[in-house]
């Protein structure tokens, strides 16, 4: 494998050799849309997915593009940025090699997201990390998960407060587990409405995710909370540099095909003013607040669906404790909650 030329800043400004693996998934195949949307400098572009999906083609600024398997032979190559987005264990195999070539990994995985040598970004609020180190060297940069970026949106504005406590209940779309689950969700669904009930078991979830909600995302671990739950509660702290912030969740899937919800609340350690408060928000960029509870208006996942923002309402005060908030939180998990919180790590770094 050749060695990569190390690329000077001067060049970091022009088009680049970008790659995504995992292109075929609902992410990648995201990433490549917002790509051609926000019209990102590409001079070549290199598309990466399993052995499945060879020979496939994806059509991006009016060209296709041949979809090849990801292997060590990928990087000799002219790449400028990869993003992954393809699962723990490619990402586990390959990102450090990519890295070592002097590549600029962005990872949609949880694998190298706690870690205390890779940064966790999402740009909007701690973009900041992302001017440190050399312009030259490979890097690997983490998106966190989809629940918390939306999470860190609407809790760093308020941030000024003081956070005392969050407590966190997700309502996630099955969109965050794949094609599959979607197909799942629909096929599950019409059997139930023509009265067609199965007890075939799920091929994704522990149960049928048609008409139910599961209070159960990934794993199980020793606490009895699941992986999904703890890795919002670790990574909301890192994102924040917020070591001990005391929070909470609970994730639920539920059968909705696209966007996140979340129900939220806040103990601040400082009073506030519901209206100066909604402003912090509105003033926050990526934020959209949706909250006129007198005319219906609140977020709903139909309308956050293919939108960049992060939707907050339901904004009242939690008459329960002496400084509390509630918020309902809604955004794209598959946009913001991936792809384009990748890309917009790219645009910080390279542009």
């Amino acid at each position: 494998m050749r060695k990569k030329k190390k690329i000077t800043m001067k060049e970091r400004t022009s088009p680049l050799h970008f790659g995504i693996v995992g292109a075929t998934g609902l992410v990648g195949r995201e990433v490549l849309k917002l790509l051609e949307e926000r019209n990102f400098p590409i001079k070549s572009l290199s598309l990466f997915a399993s052995q499945r999906s060879r020979g496939e083609k994806l059509s991006f600024r009016g060209r296709f593009h041949e979809v090849e398997p990801l292997s060590y032979s990928s990087f000799d190559r002219p790449l400028d940025c990869l993003i992954f987005s393809a699962g723990a264990d490619v990402s586990r195999e390959f990102a450090p090699m990519a890295m070592r070539c002097g590549i600029v990994v962005i990872d949609n995985s949880s694998t190298f997201r706690m870690s205390k040598e890779v940064d966790l970004v999402v740009p909007e609020v701690n973009g900041e990390l992302l001017s440190k180190g050399k312009p030259e060297q490979g890097r690997v940069i983490a998106n966190p998960n989809c629940s918390t970026i939306q999470l860190v949106m609407i809790l760093k504005p308020l941030m000024k407060y003081g956070l005392k406590r969050v407590i966190v209940s997700t309502y996630q779309a099955v969109s965050g587990a794949g094609l599959e689950a979607k197909e799942e969700l629909k096929t599950y669904s019409l059997l139930w409405l023509s009265d067609e009930r199965t007890n075939r078991k799920s091929s994704v979830f522990a149960h049928p995710i048609a008409f139910s909600c599961l209070p159960h995302i990934d794993r199980f671990e020793e606490n009895l909370y699941t992986f999904e739950e703890m890795k919002v509660i670790h990574e909301t702290r890192k994102i924040l540099s917020s070591p001990h912030l005391a929070i909470t969740c609970t994730a639920v899937r539920v059968p909705v095909f696209d966007s996140h919800s979340e129900s939220v609340n806040i103990e601040f350690e400082d009073d506030f003013d519901v209206e100066i408060l909604k402003k912090d928000l509105e003033s926050f960029k990526g934020v959209c607040v949706l909250d006129n509870p007198s005319n219906n208006v609140y977020p709903l996942n139909n309308n956050a669906s293919g939108r960049d923002e992060v939707f907050v309402g339901r904004i009242r005060r939690d008459e329960s404790v002496k400084s509390g908030l509630n918020v309902w939180v809604v955004s794209d998990n598959i946009r913001k909650g991936a792809a384009l919180n990748a890309i917009q790590i790219a645009e910080k770094v390279f542009l």
